[in-house]
């Protein structure tokens, strides 16, 4: 009989180290993948966000983010807007584009719970691009590198949302610029390299 007991209580301890072994492995694979790599534990070198339009819009585009020596160079290209206007460009919380006015995407991204501001502001959100600049035709291009935003850390942008925004940011007001609706949305995710 105590054979038997000894026998059980060593299977438990046995089943519970292996499976204890198995959730670190896994907490290891979770590490590395935050760690800027991929699942193939390759560095994430580029990301990519496709724009759709939210409801009663026809904004669309694609946002690229490539990791460079200086940051993070932001690359988009939106079209469909109305000519020679200015729109909000932000990086917000969620990469969640699920409600038909955009408003899933939550707030601008601002792990540090710091006031709004430029790209170029001592204190700004993660997430604060500022403006995209469209031409006569209703094409915007944005093109500069960040050097707050990162694919990596309290800054890791993957997995969070792009909003193009109906108004211009005025990079003061709290806490989102006065920018106004939501034009077009997209999810922030691991490019095909």
């Amino acid at each position: 009989m105590q054979s038997i007991k000894t026998s059980t209580l060593l299977f438990a301890l046995l089943l519970f180290v292996s499976c204890a072994g198995q959730s670190d492995m896994e907490q290891e694979s979770d590490m590395t993948l935050s760690n800027d790599m991929n699942d193939t534990g390759e560095e994430i070198t580029e990301l990519v966000s496709v724009l759709h339009p939210t409801l009663g819009n026809d904004v669309n585009g694609v946002v690229r983010f490539f990791k460079v020596d200086e940051g993070i160079r932001v690359l988009a290209e939106v079209y469909d807007l109305d000519a020679n206007s200015t729109h909000g460009f932000h990086i917000h919380q969620y990469g969640d584009c699920s409600e038909v006015d955009g408003t899933s995407a939550g707030g601008h991204f601002n792990p540090h719970g710091t006031r709004h501001g430029g790209p170029e502001s001592d204190e700004r959100h993660v997430g604060d691009l500022g403006n995209i600049q469209v031409d006569q035709n209703g094409y915007a291009q944005y093109d500069r590198i960040d050097t707050v935003i990162s694919f990596e850390g309290a800054n890791n942008i993957i997995g969070r949302g792009i909003i193009i925004h109906a108004g211009e940011d005025d990079l003061e007001s709290q806490p989102t610029g006065a920018a106004g609706a939501r034009l077009a949305c997209g999810v922030i995710g691991v490019a095909n390299q």
